[in-house]
């Protein structure tokens, strides 16, 4: 149990102590400007190293001539430090230099050596692939210059449009359970977002009954392929024909939606059901199909740019010529996965069409059409870097370094500059570097925002980028997961309050600006609410699509306390004294020196001269060392307390307080074999710790106390994504509960069973006591939740809950509960000058069970929120159209099935060669 009190201004009057301290006010407008030009000139940085990395790269294609036999080792990153039966060096291995780095999450890398990773189901040793990586060789120097220009940068890399990936730093790659690598850098979103251009994409499949079998599953694939190539600034649908049309969602029909995580799963959970029957009509799909595309591109819809069919058949028993002209064709674009018939492919004029007979082939075949759509793009040699949404890296996750996993990335594209190939449009692939968040939030940091403030980020899509109120992982048993919409959650989600999306619309426009708000901010992880008053304080950061919010209360936010202490005082009083030090006041990981040091050693160090190149955050110091100094009579006040006479009071363990600029200094008045608390205050137990973008719980609560009010607060199991609500309010609930106003709460990120087993049963309490802020916690003593079963399957949804808070006014109340053939009484006392209650219930009478039920919103809400078009500020640039390619864009068709030879669907090469199709 924690004791937590704010403190009182009773010591000493202002007045007396006004020379050394001053109380200033925050300018929030100034604040968020000054945070995004930081982040911006931060950002920047890494921009210019993606440059770098592409001149480099393109001048390296520009003079290396193509060898047909070139012979090359090059460190293959799944061979490295690799020896075989004859303890020899394996083919494409060596011996590759491996340390742990603090700065790369202590994972072993080689800082001076970038490696090669190829996908299993690439050959590693393909004259294209020799070729390209031998090419690539150059850019080593760039990635090692770039790291020692900017050593915040973190992965820099290269991926090919040919399969493999240049890595730096180079560490050695680990394949799945399988002993497979499929990790192939052409499907992830920064390659995607910079090869191409934003997309609507609308996917035809048929399902008639000569699909079944081999080639159902193989078009499953193909469609769950094509969904992995999008992005959230790209639109799509999905049509299944076969004697009729069917929007595989319902809810979607007619239409096209964003192209998030969230709908991109839902629908590959929808085609997985699909089953065949009929005959396939394939004209009505796809006038259904271009009918669409009209209606979107009429009404100023989707994404505004490239415009595609995908048609993914084994054979088309109908021309359809008819439909191209009625809609107009080629004005759009037609990408089309065809059959092995020659019914479909006749009609085409341009194109680039290719053949899917297993499901090897669907990963090569499919990214095809990218490079089909970026054409204009190369001709032009349009270097547009892009940002991509906040995501995980996969393979930092699977190696449990948790604490880089949400990021985003900046790419761009590397183009062929050779004249001979210039009109052909060549795309030689992509190269980026990616920006931990936590990295990025460090230029807007708690402590300068009071104990309720904070700072976040979203993109151009309104979605979040970062917020502290994001939770992107869920518990499945003893495994962390990522959500399925991890990153489609949008701020209106998050700040719920803003039932106008006033704060949203202004912040995806890119304005800058201020908005006032009463909030109810939840603490204790979703358990408890706190009435605040906000301040909203956003502004664009330039060369980005994303914007930056802050948040100061009005109070604690507002305002902020500084004093002047000597260097020499304030380095004795750090010194003398345990103090846990939790929060980053120096960078220790940018210079290999420095990672050694504890963050105590690091301030130390640097204050007294001997590190003067540590880069620390001064006013942090500053604040940490005037709190040292005035917080140094608390160890001489516990000291005395515990050798008084009277000593201290059965049960108290350790005594603690904690500053704003994160120093906590603690007592212990109880051994370590002796204490109860074991985990308190232990490196482990972060939320009660000062973080970087964390104030404790006792802390955040103890600060909206009245001065002299004792805060009780006992912690509890994480139970978000719990939330129980009663369906049936029995008369002793409403007893029990009567001193409490009901508060509605929300949750936008929960995930919700399937088939929930909720039913519960009470258990009798003698007595208890229940703090006066939060009722919800007697919910939890008083109610065993069922156990899982193995058929439940958790999946993101919407809840609201209710808290009940505490009337004041009320010091006593108490009532008879009804039981059957029995009755219960009960008394509700308050106890003065603190946040709990005294329940005495008479125990000697069983009432009847509680049904409690997770409540979510109905289908009709959902499907509103998933094809919902918010306001969003679409990417400056779109490349749909070179005078070099004929109609719209090149029209591109992939054939599926092994019925007839490949060259079915490619007999006419006058097709492809008239519209430098390769």
């Amino acid at each position: 149990k924690f004791i937590a009190v704010p403190p009182t201004a009773r010591a000493q009057k202002y007045k007396d102590i006004e020379p050394i301290v001053k109380m200033e006010e925050v300018n929030g407008m100034e604040l968020v400007k000054k945070f995004a030009e930081e982040m911006e000139n931060m950002l920047g940085r890494k921009m210019k190293s993606v440059k770098r990395m592409a001149e480099a790269a393109e001048d390296a294609d520009f003079y290396h001539e193509y060898n047909a036999t070139l012979e090359f080792d090059y460190y293959n990153s799944m061979m490295i430090n690799t020896v075989d039966e004859d303890g020899n060096n394996v083919e494409l291995g060596g011996e590759f230099a491996l340390e742990e780095n603090e700065h790369f999450n202590n994972l072993p890398v080689n800082t001076q050596q970038s490696v090669i990773q190829v996908p299993t189901n690439v050959y590693n040793k393909d004259p294209d692939i020799l070729n390209g990586v031998y090419m690539s060789e150059a850019l080593n120097e760039v990635f090692v210059s770039n790291f020692d220009k900017d050593p915040t940068l973190t992965w820099q890399y290269f991926g090919s449009s040919t399969g493999f990936f240049r890595l730096y730093p180079g560490i050695q790659w680990t394949p799945d359970e399988n002993g497979v690598v499929t990790f192939d850098a052409r499907n992830r979103n920064w390659y995607i977002q910079a090869a191409t251009s934003p997309k609507d994409i609308i996917i035809v499949v048929d399902t008639s009954g000569s699909m079944k079998g081999l080639r159902l599953t193989i078009a499953k694939h193909t469609i769950n392929t094509i969904l992995d190539t999008l992005g959230e600034n790209d639109f799509v649908n999905v049509i299944a024909y076969s004697d009729y049309v069917q929007y595989v969602e319902p809810c979607f029909k007619g239409t096209l939606v964003q192209a998030d995580l969230d709908n991109r799963e839902h629908f590959k959970l929808l085609v997985e059901g699909l089953h065949v029957k009929g005959e396939g009509k394939v004209k009505k799909a796809m006038k259904e199909a271009f009918r669409i595309l009209n209606e979107v591109r009429g009404a100023f819809c989707g994404s505004l740019c490239n415009q595609a069919i995908m048609l993914i058949t084994d054979g088309a028993m109908e021309d359809f010529q008819q439909v191209f002209e009625e809609f107009n064709w080629p004005e759009h674009v037609y990408t089309c996965l065809c059959g092995s018939g020659l019914y479909l492919c006749a009609p085409l004029s341009s194109g680039y069409y290719t053949h899917i007979s297993t499901l090897a082939d669907v990963q090569e075949n499919v990214m095809e059409y990218l490079h089909v759509l970026s054409r204009p793009m190369v001709i032009n040699h349009d270097h547009d870097i892009i940002w991509t949404e906040a995501y995980m890296d996969s393979v930092l996750f699977n190696t449990q370094a948790q604490s880089l996993l949400l990021m985003t990335s900046v790419a761009m594209p590397v183009f062929s500059k050779k004249e001979e190939t210039l009109s052909h449009g060549i795309l030689l692939g992509v190269v980026g570097t990616d920006v931990p968040l936590k990295e990025l939030m460090r230029l807007a940091p708690r402590y300068k925002l009071g104990v309720h403030g904070y700072a976040f980020l979203n993109t151009n899509n309104g979605y979040i980028l970062s917020h502290p109120d994001l939770r992107p992982l869920y518990k499945e048993g003893k495994k962390l997961k990522p959500k399925p919409n991890y990153n489609s959650v949008d701020l209106s989600e998050v700040e719920w309050e803003d039932t106008e999306d006033t704060l949203r619309t202004a912040m995806v426009k890119g304005e800058t600006g201020t908005l006032s708000l009463d909030v109810r901010a939840t603490v204790d992880k979703g358990r408890r609410v706190v009435f605040l008053k906000n301040e909203y304080f956003y502004t664009t950061i330039n060369e980005t699509p994303f914007s930056l919010g802050l948040v100061l209360t009005r109070g604690h936010g507002k305002f902020i306390f500084t004093g002047n202490i000597s260097v020499e005082e304030g380095v004795s009083s750090l010194l003398s004294a345990v103090l846990i030090f939790s929060r980053t006041y120096c960078e220790t990981d940018i210079d290999p020196h420095h990672r050694k040091l504890t963050q105590l050693q690091a301030v130390v160090r640097y204050l007294t001269g001997k590190e003067p190149d540590l880069q620390c955050d001064e006013v942090l110091l500053r604040q940490t060392l005037f709190d040292a100094v005035v917080t140094a009579p608390m160890e001489a006040y516990w000291t005395a307390i515990l050798l008084n006479e009277s000593g201290i009071d059965d049960g108290v363990e350790t005594a603690f307080m904690g500053s704003r600029s994160g120093l906590m200094r603690m007592f212990r008045y109880v051994g370590a074999e002796k204490r109860a608390a074991k985990k308190f205050l232990s490196a482990s137990d972060k939320d009660n710790l000062f973080t970087l973008d964390h104030f404790p719980v006792w802390y955040r609560r103890a600060a909206e106390n009245r001065p002299g009010r004792f805060l009780y607060y006992v912690p509890k199991e994480d139970m978000r994504g719990k939330h129980l609500t009663y369906t049936h309010t029995s008369q002793h609930l409403a007893a029990y509960i009567n001193a409490y106003k009901q508060i509605s709460l929300y949750d936008y990120q929960a995930m919700c069973k399937v088939n929930p087993h909720s039913a519960s049963s009470a258990r009798p309490l003698l007595s208890t006591q229940m703090s006066d802020h939060h009722v919800r916690h007697a919910k939890v003593q008083l109610f065993k939740p069922s156990k899982k079963s193995k058929g439940d399957i958790l999946q993101p949804c919407d809840t609201e809950y209710p808290s009940f808070v505490y009337e004041p006014s009320i010091k006593e109340t108490n009532s008879v509960i009804k039981c059957g053939r029995c009755q219960k009484v009960f008394v509700i006392q308050q106890i003065p000058d603190s946040n709990l209650l005294l329940m005495v219930v008479q125990a000697d009478c069983d009432c009847s069970r509680f049904i409690l039920n997770s409540s979510s919103h109905n289908a009709s809400v959902k499907c509103d929120r998933m094809k919902s078009q918010k306001i969003r500020r679409r990417p400056e640039s779109c490349h749909a159209y070179h005078p070099q390619i004929r109609g719209f864009l090149p029209t591109a068709a992939i054939c599926m099935s092994n019925l007839r030879p490949q060259t079915s669907c490619r007999d006419d090469d006058r097709l492809a060669s008239a519209n430098n199709v390769t």
